[in-house]
């Protein structure tokens, strides 16, 4: 058994909000760079250098990529032989993600309830998906989600007797009635399988998968590059300006699902679809 203070948890989530706000993931980065040298329009290679501009300004200047510093998502793997002392681990994940945000001069952009919209001025609480695993470590992934790319998602219950071009067709459907809204060039997250909230959480979890890595199963990888290639076709393009480049990646999660289900879920991440991670 291992004992963790859950101050160092919180001090560790108070770095990573604030890390995964100015600093893109080194692979989508790259993903970004790559795709200016393919995006065949001129406008559309001046909004990349724009973004890339942006992206080295935030990096150099230590100021947040995007003004939209997100919602903070939280996936938390929690070794089973660990012991949380000193404290509520509960209160440590919100004091951490307080913390991050007021320190780190990050936009707080959280509303204590859903329709009387309040402030709640230090971005809390966080969403948190808890997941126990063998060991004695810790390993915290923040994602900081921007809702213009949040809300342009979709999740359509379908049923075992859809092809595999009806679900690509609802993927690129669902990124077509986006259009500009979500800040193209955007990444995709698509959830396959569980149940309605298993399937939306497979989606947002796909997000934080790095760009350069295809689903390990060939089937899943093949419409990976199915749905990459029909978006990009659409001509959406960066920022909505119209090219060849709308979308940098395609990252499908999977999981066992019930006889008469099929459902399919689509997270829409803008071009800085951040997240940063750390093991305690």
């Amino acid at each position: 058994m291992r004992e963790i203070n859950v101050t160092e948890i919180e001090n560790t989530i108070r770095e990573l909000c604030i890390k995964a706000n100015l600093y893109l993931p080194k692979s989508l980065e790259e993903c970004i760079i790559n795709g200016r040298d393919k995006e065949e329009s001129p406008v559309g290679k001046n909004v990349f250098d724009d973004i890339i501009d942006n992206i080295n300004v935030a990096r150099e200047q230590t100021i947040p990529i995007c003004q939209d510093t997100g919602m903070a998502v939280i996936f938390m793997e929690v070794g089973q032989d660990v012991h949380f002392v000193g404290g509520d681990i509960n209160e440590a994940i919100n004091n951490g993600v307080s913390r991050g945000y007021i320190d780190g001069r990050l936009r707080c952009s959280i509303v204590a309830d859903p329709l009387e919209r309040v402030n709640t001025n230090d971005n809390t609480p966080p969403v948190v998906h808890l997941k126990f695993v063998k060991g004695d470590r810790v390993k915290i992934m923040v994602s900081p989600k921007g809702f213009g790319s949040e809300n342009m998602s979709a999740l359509k219950m379908m049923t075992p007797s859809v092809t595999h071009d009806e679900i690509v067709d609802f993927v690129v459907e669902s990124i077509a009635k986006a259009g500009s809204n979500p800040c193209p060039p955007i990444v995709i997250g698509v959830g396959i399988g569980g149940d309605f909230e298993k399937c939306a959480y497979l989606a947002k979890k796909a997000l934080c998968r790095d760009v350069s890595k295809r689903n390990p199963k060939p089937l899943y990888a093949e419409l990976e590059q199915k749905m990459l290639d029909r978006i990009n076709a659409l001509g959406i393009g960066p920022q909505g300006f119209g090219g060849t480049v709308t979308c940098l990646a395609v990252n499908i999660e999977q999981a066992p699902t019930h006889i008469a289900g099929l459902p399919v879920s689509v997270n829409v991440g803008c071009h800085v679809t951040r997240h940063a991670e750390a093991v305690v």
